[in-house]
């Protein structure tokens, strides 16, 4: 028995070494963006990695960076493979070399829409309950990589308060928070009177809608939703693509996309924890759906 026990391990061994290099690749790499605490980033993409892990027969990794920049920098220097990231930070890897990555899945809304929204929100008690309350206040963004947590409004709101974003111009101060976790946690103790963070805007207020940073902090026990109002609200954002490096060998790629395209179906659980909260799955996208967040960040750029 001990001796085939033994066999069946090294044939499984062989088997895992035949595949990596089949595959040319040592590891598998995966970062997540900031906007959370890292353990509980780390934790809500250990099912992926492990996942990987087991079909690509490689170590699969995962790395939590401090910013988005962190990821942007991993996907553009080739030591991370895969993300799930905003809008935003698609763009500023896509500007930065057009041959690095590709959106391969963006993640679908319980009512089979992709897209979701920023929103802007404030306690209760502070007596705000629109843009126009904010005037000389304190306003929070997330990271200057975030599309929900900077890009859009910083885009959206200067015409509705006809100025600019600029500390003084309208709002007394405008500051970076490091992340939508930060914002949330900012505004509910009072640091700063309003801030911007990104949910699907369905289902529920008091839950923190069905998913985003406002679900996740709900979740966490962070807000009690109750607490706040919404004060603004965003167009429509195109949906948070999983990107996936260009470089990989075609059958790592294609192996990664199955895992992830099907989850909603294998394993609800995993998804939700990916998406966030609430979600039926994930659906193919192309780089055509971002063209226009590229375009804006181009412009803010400038």
């Amino acid at each position: 028995m001990k001796k085939t026990i033994t066999l069946a391990l090294l044939t499984t061994s062989l088997a895992s070494a035949a595949l990596a290099d089949n595959h040319a690749i040592d590891e598998f790499r995966i970062g997540i963006l900031g906007g959370e605490n890292a353990q509980d980033r780390m934790n809500s993409n250990e099912c992926l990695r492990s996942k990987i892990e087991d079909a690509l027969g490689v170590p699969t990794k995962l790395f939590a960076p401090a910013d988005y920049n962190g990821v942007i920098q991993g996907l553009l220097g080739g030591t991370i493979d895969l993300s799930l990231m905003g809008p935003s930070s698609y763009a500023a890897v896509h500007i930065a070399d057009e041959t690095a990555v590709s959106p391969i899945l963006v993640k679908v809304n319980v009512d089979g829409s992709t897209g979701y929204y920023s929103v802007g929100f404030a306690r209760i008690d502070s007596g705000v309950t629109s843009l126009d309350d904010m005037q000389d206040k304190v306003f929070g963004f997330g990271d200057p990589n975030s599309t929900s947590g900077y890009l859009i409004p910083s885009v959206e709101i200067p015409d509705l308060i006809n100025a600019s974003m600029e500390s003084g111009d309208f709002f007394g101060e405008v500051k970076f928070t490091g992340g939508h976790e930060q914002t949330i946690v900012a505004v509910n103790n009072g640091d700063v009177d309003g801030g911007v963070t990104w949910t699907d805007g369905q289902g529920n207020w008091e839950d923190g809608y069905t998913f985003g940073a406002l679900r996740k902090a709900v979740d966490a026990g962070l807000v009690d939703m109750n607490d706040m109002t919404e004060i603004w609200r965003s167009k429509l954002i195109p949906g948070e693509p999983v990107v996936l490096r260009n470089a990989l060998p075609d059958d790592v790629r294609a192996t990664v996309t199955g895992i992830i395209d099907t989850m909603g179906e294998t394993d609800p659980d995993c998804a939700a924890a990916l998406a966030g909260g609430e979600v039926s799955g994930f659906d193919p996208i192309t780089h055509d759906a971002y063209t226009s967040i590229i375009a804006a960040r181009l412009e803010k750029s400038n």
